[in-house]
């Protein structure tokens, strides 16, 4: 049960709204996260979730709604209080390390409060806790851009926030050392129980640190849930859609079902005679003997390490296919497939 002290009290907007002029960039947004819970935040670029991100840092003011941090009102009902008075640590895809300042100096920039001896045994806690021991004297240029990320954690981390915000923070780095920098990221936050807020474009990175998953729309969250649920039952086409890529048909419902190329689907959550929308994932068609399932022709075949990704067609209609690593069939050869309910959704059309 919640603490009703407010001391396991996260992150909670309520209600929040904000205008650019006349562009409405976050619109009604109320969102919750728990301490020691990661959020992903995501959506594409404009959708309005780095200005949920600095309403609730407190680097734009807020117009409308309540943030509360730690069950304390942190703007709104005539509150507004300054960023450095929130108790946040921030991370963005900029680094924005002090090139004059070493890596000890970075990660107690925040620590002016404390003694000089205690400031030093922080910064080398942190240096040590994400690996950066052997560079407690160095200064960024010297870094890798790995290390320099490790330096901003610790840097937001070292003052204890009782929420972290994150801002793309992991964009700018390829694609090996990002999955490892994720992963120490998450350890690091959960053993602090600290609430998260991550704010990304990448589905995989929302899933893969998520506990839950906030999909944003036009400054509308359209979705929030556990990363599975998201992906195996998105709420709207969009959610569908943005998590990964889709195969789409048109159909009309009769009898509470709708009849497709690869068989019949229920459909008894949409009105009578109506149209609708089948959408179902690349992983969604699979392989069938030959003679059974329908006949597909594959106009081209990837290899993409653990999967194989084929486009395969059938008269006008043209699919992708995601399969288990193999031998590549040829083009213009002929696969059966049928479609697994699981990973298919129907949407009234739009």
């Amino acid at each position: 049960m919640p603490d009703p002290s407010g001391k396991d009290a996260g992150l909670d907007l309520i209600g929040v709204s904000h205008r650019y002029g006349a562009r409405l960039a976050v619109d009604n947004v109320s969102l919750k996260v728990a301490r020691g819970e990661i959020l992903g935040l995501l959506g594409p670029s404009g959708c309005g979730k780095s200005t949920t991100l600095r309403l609730a840092a407190g680097l734009e003011d807020l117009q409308q709604g309540e943030v509360r941090i730690g069950g304390e009102v942190m703007a709104g009902a005539g509150r507004a209080v300054p960023t450095e008075q929130r108790h946040v640590g921030m991370v963005f895809q900029d680094h924005a390390l002090f090139p004059h300042l070493s890596v000890a100096d970075n990660i107690a920039f925040g620590l002016g409060r404390l003694p000089a001896g205690e400031r030093r045994g922080r910064a080398e806690y942190w240096a040590g806790r994400l690996g950066l021991a052997a560079h407690i004297d160095s200064y960024p240029h010297r870094l890798s851009g790995g290390e320099q990320q490790r330096v901003a954690l610790a840097r937001a981390m070292a003052p204890e926030p009782r929420v972290m915000l994150l801002d793309e923070p992991f964009s700018s780095l390829d694609s090996r050392l990002r999955d490892q920098i994720r992963d120490e990221t998450v350890e690091v936050l959960k053993q602090a129980g600290t609430a998260t807020l991550l704010v990304t474009h990448d589905p995989e990175e929302a899933m893969r640190m998520g506990d839950r998953i906030a999909i944003m729309q036009a400054g509308r969250i359209e979705q929030i849930d556990t990363p599975d649920k998201v992906y195996a039952a998105p709420a709207t086409p969009f959610v569908a859609r943005f998590l990964s890529e889709t195969n789409e048909i048109a159909l009309k419902v009769t009898g509470g079902r709708v009849e497709t190329p690869f068989g019949i689907l229920p459909a008894r959550h949409l009105a009578e005679g109506s149209n609708a929308l089948l959408m179902f994932r690349p992983e969604a068609l699979q392989e069938r003997e030959t003679g059974a399932g329908l006949a597909l022709r594959v106009e081209r075949a990837t290899a993409l390490g653990a999967y194989r990704r084929l486009e395969v067609s059938s008269g006008a209609l043209r699919f992708a296919a995601r399969l288990p690593a193999g031998p590549l069939p040829a083009a213009g050869s002929t696969l059966h497939f049928g479609l697994n309910p699981d990973f298919c959704f129907i949407f009234p059309a739009a």
